[in-house]
């Protein structure tokens, strides 16, 4: 699904990036939204082996909805478009019964504490034989698809479709690159070399027996899912049953025992929120795989250099990049599975939430005499922080307006000038407070619910949140009120000198004290200094 969904929407409905982007979003967040709730009705129903069952053929249903071929170019948009999201939203409610019930089946084979020791890399494995699939899975949905398209005479070419639909919706008011491109590659369509006479009927043809191969795509994963269903079924009853389990146990806990089974839960919500705050901001870079790596692949990387022919189809598409992540996930876990056993064999135990920290390149810190070690970078990494959530907020932040040229403001004296600043006061005022706002919010919730600073800290706190505010304030009011003005105006008048060379000099130098005043680089050469005993000097 990752890897045909986006070019599948586009494909068959004409849809551009950014729709079938908010398509691909919401159905991958429904997928994990969808998860909570098979959690609660395994948990209610306490038929963990059914739910898992009845995902599958959930999810084998909603497969079907997609994969029954239907006509394109549709004849009623909004019909058969909702039609398709129906079919995902039933995709991902039988993915909420199935995968976070089939994941938490596998870490109960390991409740045992004969094999409580090997729960890591049963989970590994687990997650090694998913990538197993999802290495596959790319190539069969291309073979599928080119396969239809080659029984119909057609060769693969991912720009087509989007040509195609914007030739029958301009007709001959398509003019340009786009109508050059379209009969360029219309002629080199058919594997016969048949010549193209009539453009609509080929744009109409073609789109058809393109969209119903990425249709048969989804019957090759509804078979997948019924050997899937098979297999479990014909094991369902070496799996562990959790319900039976616990009946079984029939044991009364003392009151010390549910006292501290309620410590160990909070302990582990705690973890489960640092956990959130982990893989969040990693399933958003994650799922680009899906969007912006395949658009990216189709639209500017040669896809014939790719070309494998199987005699009955040919593997060639910009899916193929699917499998690359899952590749190097199949590769590599073998190797990180082996470098962590051979430094448990030496009673060297790293915990799963430092392979979290390493995984995802975040250091560890402690208080204790290593600390500085520890921390090294951590500087960097709180400046990277900011620039990363600039990063993401241009992900979502959509702008209608259009870049408007910084004015030097005309003012004759000095009073002038500082009317210009009352009057950004009260908008700097109102963003900065914003901003703060929330980190105010981090600090009340934990001091609350964690922290529990005495008195004297929390005053100090709040006073350098007063400090922060004042200072961001008086900056930034400074900074777009004077000091981007003279900026523009000496950068304009410095780009139309007739040695316009003398700004790189410039720059440089402008480059060299903006560095040497960062605060975070003087930290970081202390650190340098300090934790190589003065062999690297300041």
């Amino acid at each position: 699904m990752m890897a045909i969904l986006t070019l599948f929407i586009s494909a068959k409905f004409g849809l551009n990036e950014t729709t079938a982007g908010y398509i691909y979003s919401g159905f991958y967040a429904s997928i994990y939204l969808l998860a909570l709730v098979g959690g609660i009705i395994a948990d209610k129903t306490r038929n963990y082996k059914g739910t898992i069952m009845w995902g599958l053929v959930v999810m084998s249903l909603g497969y079907l909805i997609i994969a029954i071929p239907t006509p394109t170019p549709v004849s009623s948009l909004p019909l058969y478009l909702t039609l398709t999201c129906v079919g995902l939203l039933v995709i991902a409610f039988g993915n909420g019964l199935f995968k976070g019930n089939l994941q938490a089946l596998v870490g109960q084979m390991y409740d045992n504490k004969e094999f409580s020791a090997k729960r890591e890399s049963g989970f590994q494995i687990f997650y090694m034989f998913i990538n197993i699939g999802g290495f596959f899975a790319p190539f069969v949905a291309i073979g599928v698809r080119n396969w239809w398209l080659k029984v119909n005479n057609f060769d693969y070419n991912a720009k087509l479709p989007a040509l195609c639909h914007e030739y029958l919706a301009k007709g001959e008011e398509m003019v340009g690159e786009g109508l050059a491109n379209l009969n360029s590659y219309a002629s080199a369509a058919h594997l016969d070399g048949t010549p193209v006479s009539d453009l609509g009927a080929f744009c109409n043809t073609y789109l058809d027996v393109f969209n119903r191969g990425f249709h048969y795509a989804f019957i090759a994963a509804i078979v997948m899912m019924l050997i899937s269903l098979a297999i479990y079924m014909a094991n369902r009853k070496r799996f562990p049953d959790p319900s039976k389990k616990a009946a079984a146990a029939g044991v009364k806990a003392s009151a010390e025992e549910i006292k501290m089974s309620a410590q160990e839960i909070r302990q582990r919500i705690y973890a489960l929120f640092a956990v959130f705050g982990v893989v969040i901001f990693f399933w958003v870079s994650f799922h680009q795989n899906g969007y912006s790596l395949t658009y990216f692949a189709r639209d500017y990387v040669n896809l014939d250099v790719i070309n494998i022919n199987l005699g009955f189809t040919t593997i060639k598409g910009a899916e193929i990049f699917q499998s690359v992540n899952p590749f190097f996930v199949v590769t590599l876990t073998p190797l990180i599975m082996w470098f962590f056993g051979w430094l448990r064999k030496r009673n060297i135990e790293v915990s799963t939430p430092m392979k979290i920290a390493i995984g995802m390149g975040i250091a560890a810190t402690r208080s204790d005499e290593n600390s500085n070690a520890d921390s090294f970078g951590l500087v960097a990494l709180c400046s990277v922080g900011p620039i990363l959530a600039v990063m993401v907020l241009g992900l979502v932040y959509q702008s209608g307006g259009t870049y408007t040229p910084i004015t030097v403001p005309d003012t004759a004296d000095s009073l002038q000038m500082w009317q210009l600043f009352q009057n950004a006061f009260p908008t700097y005022l109102k963003d900065v407070g914003v901003s703060l706002l929330p980190i105010a919010l981090f600090f009340i919730v934990f001091q609350i619910i964690r922290r529990k600073m005495h008195k004297a800290q929390v005053i100090r706190v709040c006073m350098g949140l007063l400090y922060t505010y004042v200072g961001l304030v008086l900056f930034l009011t400074g900074v777009n009120v004077g000091f981007m003005p003279v900026g523009y105006y000496l950068g304009e008048a410095l780009a139309g000198l007739d040695y316009r060379w003398i700004i790189i000099p410039i720059g440089m130098l402008m480059g060299y004290f903006i560095v040497t005043a960062e605060p975070a680089v003087h930290v970081l050469n202390k650190q340098v200094y300090e934790l190589t005993s003065g062999v690297i000097p300041k």
